[in-house]
């Protein structure tokens, strides 16, 4: 007598397959919180290694401030590293176990958000405006080497450079143009931002001044109004009236290097007045120290 097997049971089946789906897919959600893990300890690092980490060594920031800005930033960093290991070696129950003892320091971190950030602001505007005072002084000392190198640039001591409050803008050389039929006379000018200076090299055979200028004329800028311009191409040069109580001045200048200096004459004198004269000091500082 034979026994035909028996046929599987459709239960079993069942189970089999739901078993499949569950580990699908917690297979699936272990490398979606592999790589969102992953992503999140690189923020993580970013700010524990280039904020934390660094401020602490330069000890910029008091550990009063630091502690109430940052709290327990680099425990959770740590916790996120213990997490991440063991998702990567497929432990995720372990994982999320022990990392579930460490969701109070999410709280505490959210708890002190509103307190850091007012204290983050503070510090940040702290550090501003000690950069902004920094940048001044280096400006300034800017200016003052600029000064007393032109001071010395000059012959004798009628002109003083070295004044308060004045600001080195440009120099180079320049034709005047003579109001008769002469010939154009080369220059040396220094523009500043109240004068503008115009000088003549002394006779290269001078025993002490042979590397020096010989001031011809000092015009002051509040005296001064731009009449006409003409040209400022790199292929035609250009072409400047300028107009004082007594004096008009007609400068000219075919070098492209020099063009420059006509160029920020124009803008730095206004054609009718000198009533936006500060907001033309700051453009031209601007072109100065970023050109």
């Amino acid at each position: 007598m034979s026994y035909s097997p028996l046929p599987p049971m459709a239960g079993a089946n069942t189970v089999e397959e739901q078993r499949a789906r569950w580990e699908r897919k917690r297979s699936r959600t272990a490398k979606e919180l592999l790589v969102t893990e992953h992503r999140y300890l690189e923020q993580l690092d970013l700010v524990v290694t280039f904020f934390v980490t660094i401020l602490k060594a330069k000890g910029t920031l008091k550990p009063a401030v630091m502690e109430t800005i940052f709290g327990p930033l680099e425990s959770i960093y740590s916790a996120s590293q213990v997490l991440s290991l063991h998702l990567e070696r497929g432990n995720l129950g372990l994982g999320l176990e022990n990392f579930c003892q460490k969701l109070e320091l999410y709280g505490h971190y959210a708890e002190n958000f509103e307190q850091a950030n007012k204290t983050l602001m503070g510090a940040v505007k702290s550090v501003s405006e000690v950069s902004q005072w920094v940048q001044d002084i280096v400006r300034k000392r800017e200016n003052s080497l600029q000064l007393h190198r032109v001071q010395k640039l000059l012959k004798g001591q009628k002109i003083q450079v070295l004044t308060p409050g004045r600001w080195y803008i440009r120099e180079g050389w320049l034709l005047v143009v003579p109001s008769k039929g002469e010939e154009l006379k080369r220059r040396m000018f220094f523009l500043f931002s109240d004068i503008f200076i115009s000088t003549k090299p002394c006779h290269p055979l001078h025993l002490l001044n042979s590397n020096k200028f010989a001031c011809t004329a000092v015009y002051p800028l509040h005296q001064c109004v731009v009449d006409k311009v003409f040209g400022h191409t790199q292929s035609e040069g250009g072409l400047l009236s300028l107009s004082f109580p007594h004096k008009t001045l007609l400068l000219m200048s075919t070098d492209q290097r020099n063009l420059h200096l006509l160029a920020i004459i124009k803008y730095f004198l206004p054609k009718s007045s000198l009533a936006h004269l500060s907001v033309y000091l700051i453009l031209l500082l601007a072109y100065k120290f970023f050109k």
